[in-house]
């Protein structure tokens, strides 16, 4: 397994793809989101606003436009904090990792670069989607062996749980 710990702005990334913690209509939104978008410039924008809505757990590729990033990888995960089966929640954030590594595969792309999907405004605790991250993504990198991970973390504080699981 490939896997790879940054503390870093996603944004700033020169990777095959990085992965945007979109919305599910592909709307601008903060955070991670806002960041790329700022990168890329507004062929983003214009681009996403023609895209069909993605379901929780899709994925969806672009090109990274202006940002450093070749591609930019699209996937909705689940809001936490709202109502709902915790159970089907964490299934489905796993298949945002699964649906962006098998994506980043069938495109012949060799390195994906990932923020703390769910963390920020959806609310998830950073133990338990750091534990779906790496447990989906190693699951996921069986049938893409050569692909290499980064999970790029906005603090160190991000970074620990990932840095305590991978060793």
């Amino acid at each position: 397994m490939r896997f790879d710990i940054r503390v870093a702005r996603i944004e700033t990334l020169a990777v095959d793809a990085v992965v945007n913690a979109a919305n599910r209509e592909l709307l601008p939104g903060t955070g991670v989101d806002g960041a790329l978008r700022r990168a890329a410039g507004p062929r983003l924008t214009q681009l996403t606003e023609t895209m069909a809505v993605i379901g929780e757990g899709e994925a969806v590729i672009t090109p990274g436009f202006d940002a450093p990033a070749r591609h930019i990888i699209h996937t909705a995960a689940p809001i936490w904090v709202l109502p709902g089966d915790e159970a089907e929640k964490i299934a489905a954030l796993g298949r945002c990792y699964e649906s962006c590594i098998a994506l980043a595969a069938e495109h012949a792309l060799s390195t994906i670069a990932f923020p703390c999907l769910g963390t920020g405004n959806f609310g998830w605790p950073r133990e338990l989607a750091c534990g779906v991250a790496i447990d989906h993504a190693r699951a996921a990198m069986l049938r893409a062996p050569e692909m290499r991970v980064v999970f790029c973390c906005f603090t160190g504080a991000d970074a620990a749980p990932y840095r305590a699981r991978l060793g």
